[in-house]
């Protein structure tokens, strides 16, 4: 659709009707937008990049908007359907799920045979990684570390959308490969998700397959 400067769009939040979430929503021409995903200054031709393909591949109502800081790619949305969008959220809650246990399962593997010091020195790395692009509740050494220790299956889960985990599991296999200096670790992943229910692995599994991440994770 649009590129909207700030000056354009008036930016309210209101409550989700069934999660304990504040949803940030623009409005512009009698049209309501949802936040999709945010992205630094110098990410300008990320953040094109996504609206377009939302756009032009996927048929989405999008707006990018610029702001001199920060760009943002916000989707068209009826308020009367804010509440209704569980589905893609429960996918991509268990997508989230399944690359928390996979950073878990490296992180362990390389504290099991690199030793105490590289697993610190791979936290901080990975945690350093998560902050420049932003993650969303991934904001401190704290958090990283909590990522790494919770249970996700039985926890809430950060509320990332769908290029966090792919930009997640990227980095995780680019530093995995630097560590180990080999790619064994990335399979077979089925293995290092048995504690999932079968049906959320084998969902995981079928989009990581038809992903661009089918060449590093299988």
């Amino acid at each position: 659709m649009f590129i909207l400067k700030r000056q354009d769009v008036e930016i309210s939040t209101i409550q989700h009707p069934k999660r304990d979430q504040q949803v940030p929503i623009l409005h512009y021409q009698g049209q309501t937008f949802r936040l999709l995903s945010v992205f630094k200054a110098s990410q300008e031709e990320e953040a094109k990049a996504l609206w377009r393909d939302l756009t032009d591949n996927k048929g989405k109502a999008c707006v990018l908007l610029e702001e001199p800081e920060r760009f943002s790619v916000w989707g068209k949305i009826r308020l009367d359907q804010l509440g209704s969008d569980t589905g893609s959220h429960s996918k991509i809650g268990i997508f989230t799920q399944a690359s928390i246990l996979l950073l878990q399962a490296v992180y362990m593997d390389i504290e099991d045979f690199l030793g105490a010091r590289q697993a610190a020195l791979f936290q901080k790395e990975m945690g350093e990684t998560l902050q420049q692009w932003q993650f969303p509740q991934v904001s401190s050494p704290e958090e990283i570390k909590y990522l790494l220790e919770i249970d996700p299956l039985s926890v809430p889960v950060p509320n990332w959308q769908e290029h966090h985990v792919i930009t997640l599991l990227q980095d995780l296999h680019r530093l995995g490969k630097a560590y180990f200096g080999n790619t064994n670790f990335a399979h077979p992943v089925a293995d290092k998700l048995q504690d999932m229910p079968e049906g959320e692995r084998s969902l995981f599994i079928s989009w990581l397959n038809q992903s661009p991440l089918s060449k590093l994770w299988h």
